[in-house]
C-alpha cells in the first residue's frame, strides 16, 4: 500500500498544490508598466543602435544641418533685399518730393513771368505816354493837348486805344470837359463810322491823365482809324486821329 502511494506520487497524474501570497492589484499594474517601460527603453536602444551601425542617422543630421544651412542663407538674403528695397522706396519717395516741389516752383516762376511780362508792358505803355509829356513849343502851348494816342487791333477783333491828355505847363489849373472816341471804317465797301458807347466821358485833368477803352465794331466792319476829341462844352480843345 505504501509502495502503491510512493508510486503514485512520482507519476505524472500525481495531484500538486502550491501556496502563494497574494499581492494588491495596484502594485501589479506598477510592475507590468515598469517591466513594460524597461522593455520599450531597451527597444529604442536597440533601433538607434542599428540606426548608428547601418550608417542612417549620418545622412539624415547631414541634410537637416544643409537644410538649416540652406534657411539661413536664405534669410540673410531676404533681409539683404527687404534693406535694398526700403533703400529704394525712400530714394523714390524723395525723388517724387523733389519732383513735386519742382512743379510747384515751376508753376510759381511761371506766375511770376507773367505777372513780369504784364508789369512791363504796362511800363512800356507808361513810357509811350510820358515821352509825350515832353513840352511842345507852339501857339497851343500851355492848352489842353493830346500827346500821345495809341490803338492796336486785338485777336478777338476788339480795338484798344489809349490816350494821353496834359497840361504843358506849370500849376495849370483842373480841367473838365469830355472826351470823344470815334472810329472810321468800311462796311463792305462803303464807308463807315462809329463811337464808343454813350458818346462822350467825363474827363478831369490838372496835369495830365491817362484814359484807355475797349471798342467791339460790328463784325463785318472793318476799322482803319480812331479819333479822339477833347470837349469844353462844345468846343473841341484837342483832336488827334491815329490809322490802324
Amino acid at each position: 500500500m505504501r509502495l502503491r502511494l510512493l508510486l503514485r506520487r512520482l507519476t505524472v497524474s500525481a495531484p500538486h498544490m502550491a501556496v502563494r501570497s497574494a499581492l494588491p492589484w495596484p502594485v501589479r499594474w506598477v510592475l507590468l508598466a515598469l517591466v513594460a517601460g524597461f522593455c520599450a527603453a531597451i527597444g529604442l536602444w536597440a533601433f538607434e543602435f542599428g540606426k548608428d551601425i547601418a550608417g542612417l542617422d549620418k545622412g539624415t543630421k547631414a541634410q537637416l544641418m544643409q537644410v538649416r544651412a540652406d534657411n539661413a542663407a536664405l534669410r540673410g538674403q531676404l533681409e539683404t533685399v527687404n534693406a535694398e528695397r526700403n533703400k529704394a522706396q525712400t530714394v523714390a519717395n524723395t525723388a517724387d518730393t523733389l519732383l513735386t516741389t519742382e512743379k510747384v516752383a515751376q508753376e510759381q516762376l511761371r506766375g511770376m513771368n507773367k505777372q513780369l511780362a504784364t508789369e512791363n508792358q504796362h511800363l512800356k505803355d507808361d513810357l509811350g505816354f510820358f515821352e509825350q509829356l515832353i513840352p511842345a513849343v507852339g501857339a497851343n502851348s500851355g492848352q489842353v493837348a493830346i500827346r500821345g494816342l495809341q490803338a492796336e487791333r486785338l485777336k478777338s477783333g476788339e480795338i484798344k486805344w489809349q490816350v494821353l491828355v496834359v497840361q504843358a505847363r506849370k500849376n495849370p489849373l483842373e480841367f473838365s470837359g469830355q472826351l470823344e472816341v470815334s472810329f472810321g471804317g468800311v462796311d463792305n465797301g462803303k464807308a463807315w463810322s462809329g463811337s464808343e458807347r454813350g458818346g462822350t466821358q467825363a474827363l478831369t485833368v490838372k496835369q495830365y491823365g491817362r484814359v484807355e477803352g475797349f471798342y467791339q465794331p460790328p463784325s463785318q466792319v472793318i476799322v482803319k482809324s480812331v479819333t479822339v476829341r477833347v470837349l469844353e462844352g462844345k468846343t473841341v480843345r484837342a483832336v488827334q486821329t491815329v490809322k490802324l
